[in-house]
């Protein structure tokens, strides 16, 4: 059974860092490229950072180019997400997914806040 579990989410406060981990199951981790969503109160989901499967490509939403960095360790199942200079609008919860061929259901996501 495939099954994503997203953790490090937290309270911080802006311009500061957290790292969220993604442990993935139930499938060969190494085909699929992986990605981190996010979803702010009343918005749609959205894709935030992308990474292939050998992990040599990597790609940005522009609003958190240069701040977020997405990496992943295919002998631990594991996708991360570096996150410095937080800033209001990155308050969201955070998920993660395969693709091609997202799965469903989505794990339970991770809450990021950013607040003073």
């Amino acid at each position: 059974q495939v099954e994503f579990v997203e953790s490090g989410g937290g309270l911080v406060q802006p311009g500061g860092s957290l790292r969220l981990s993604c442990a993935a199951s139930g499938f060969t981790i190494s085909a699929y490229g992986l990605r981190w969503y996010r979803q702010a109160p009343k918005k749609e989901r959205e894709v935030v950072a992308e990474i292939t499967s050998t992990g040599r490509t990597t790609n940005y939403d522009d609003s958190v180019k240069g701040r977020f960095t997405i990496s992943r360790d295919n002998a631990k199942n594991t996708v991360y997400l570096q996150m410095n200079d937080l800033k209001y609008e990155d308050t969201a919860i955070y998920y993660c997914n395969r693709y091609p061929g997202t799965y469903e259901p989505w794990g339970q996501g991770t809450q990021v806040t950013v607040s003073s």
